[in-house]
């Protein structure tokens, strides 16, 4: 009975240190499950707080225009997310490059960051990461005039931020997105999904910008008086808040545009002045905006009859079109050349793909081809078209001086020869060339001819005689060795100008 208490007291006890080592391993294994627990949350908060740091940072420098600190900041970035094996904040830092190549219009750089990006951000958990990706690629797209493209990743920029966890960097994305689905429908001519778009993007924003937007729908539709309200909250969002340099030239811009529109020409010239000097500061950063203040400045000039300012600014719009539709076809070219170069490399691998390799590169020249082959039909229009413009603007020009010299004939004025020479300086070279003895009195009086003035009216403006008129028409045509057959006139107008 003793040796039996004995057994029973040994068990209970060996039972009571069994219970202790396991409540001591379940409480290291619990301890450890909450250091790893809080290290994780720990790693993934200054994840995000690295995230939200620089895509603060990078957009604060880009609207500004501060090209070298935004390059040097997402270098630093750069080599921080190496340091900590944070490869999605590498992507990061690609896709910030990508970005401010996309605005400035150099598009073979942007795809070049891009490809980088893509390879860091594609596979993240984040679904934030891959929302912006998608974003900042739908404006790329839109840039090269591939609606289609820019419309499909923008729906996947949406798909992916319903996804992410509510931060203050998706709040900043969403209405962000809105409004680049409003362009990308307004362009396609879908204008009802547009306007809901801008609107529902100035709902959650309601800034300066998102203003301007809906502003520019209802210009773009010509509703100016829909317009001049969401002008007149952007002018004041711009002065009561502190907004960027790109988008005050935006709200600048879009206020030039909107007086144009209700030919109030001094506001309007005011706000695209105020524009083209805030680009000095964005020109490295936000080149695409520029070109359309050219435009708007040109447009404005016509208006106004100046001539000579119209054609300059119109100039000026096509010299940066003509160079970003430059970097579209070098993009294209090279998207081109990079997927028959992969397409090579697989038949290399695998030799009984040739033929399928073969069939996929004619194909894909065929479509390219075809598709090139439509912008630049497009493009030769809208070279045609600016032509017609150019040359409508260089008549004007043209025009306007040819009347002024007129004008100067017909008062009498000193200064008649003189501008005259500017205008026709190979008509003066001309005639001297024939009698270098002419006086500046007989050719003051070809001039009038070369003006086709008739006897009378050169009688009145320079109050002498019909008859006196007459008897200089003969000597003239002594001078210049003008037969009795020819019309005077007709000889003044085939002499070279």
């Amino acid at each position: 009975m003793g040796k039996i208490n004995l057994i029973i007291i040994k068990n209970k006890t060996i039972h009571s240190k069994a219970i202790k080592n396991i409540r001591a391993f379940t409480t290291c294994m619990l301890l450890l499950l909450v250091m790893f627990s809080c290290h994780n949350e720990s790693h993934h908060t200054d994840q995000e707080n690295f995230d939200l740091s620089l895509l603060t940072q990078s957009s604060e420098l880009q609207l500004s225009g501060e090209y070298e600190a935004f390059v040097k900041l997402n270098k630093e970035y750069l080599k921080k997310a190496a340091k900590i094996k944070y490869k999605e904040g590498k992507g990061l830092c690609y896709l910030n490059m990508a970005g401010v190549n996309v605005s400035a219009g150099n598009y073979e750089k942007a795809r070049v960051f891009f490809n980088k990006a893509e390879k860091d951000l594609i596979n993240s958990e984040n679904a934030y990461h891959k929302a912006v990706f998608y974003d900042d690629y739908s404006l790329y797209y839109s840039h090269l005039e591939i609606n289609d493209k820019a419309i499909e990743c923008n729906k996947k920029a949406f798909y992916y931020l319903k996804q992410a966890k509510k931060t203050e960097l998706t709040q900043k994305l969403l209405p962000r997105l809105y409004v680049n689905k409003g362009i990308y429908y307004a362009w396609k001519g879908w204008f009802g999904t547009s306007l809901k778009c801008f609107t529902k993007a100035n709902v959650l924003e309601n800034s300066a910008y998102t203003n301007c937007m809906v502003a520019q729908y209802y210009l773009f539709t010509h509703k100016p008086d829909s317009a001049g309200i969401y002008i007149a909250r952007a002018d004041e969002k711009m002065i009561n808040q502190k907004t960027t340099d790109v988008e005050s030239l935006w709200v600048y811009y879009t206020m030039g545009y909107y007086y144009n529109e209700i030919d109030n020409s001094q506001q309007a010239e005011i706000a695209l002045k105020k524009a083209l000097e805030i680009n000095i500061k964005t020109r490295r950063t936000y080149s695409s905006h520029i070109k359309e203040v050219y435009k708007a400045l040109a447009e404005l000039y016509k208006k106004k009859n100046d001539g000579g300012k119209a054609y300059f600014y119109l100039k000026k719009y096509m010299e940066e079109e003509g160079r970003f539709d430059a970097e579209r076809f070098a993009v294209m070219n090279k998207a081109t050349e990079d997927f028959i170069s992969e397409m090579k490399q697989e038949s290399d691998w695998h030799k009984n793909d040739l033929p399928l390799f073969i069939a996929l590169s004619i194909t894909v020249l065929t479509v390219s081809g075809v598709y090139v082959r439509k912008i630049i039909n497009r493009l030769q229009k809208k070279k045609n078209t600016l032509k017609e413009q150019t040359d409508t603007l260089k008549n004007h020009v043209r025009t306007k001086q040819r009347n002024e010299v007129i004008e100067l004939a017909k008062k009498n004025d000193s200064s008649f020869l003189l501008k005259f020479k500017e205008f026709y300086p190979e008509f003066i070279k001309s005639l001297l060339e024939i009698n270098p003895d002419l006086e500046n009195s007989e050719l003051a009086f070809c001039a009038m001819l070369k003006l086709r003035f008739s006897s009378k009216e050169i009688a009145d403006y320079t109050f002498v005689q019909h008859k006196s008129v007459q008897q200089k028409k003969y000597r003239i045509r002594k001078r210049l060795n003008i037969p009795g057959e020819t019309d005077i006139y007709d000889f003044f107008e085939n002499l070279e100008e």
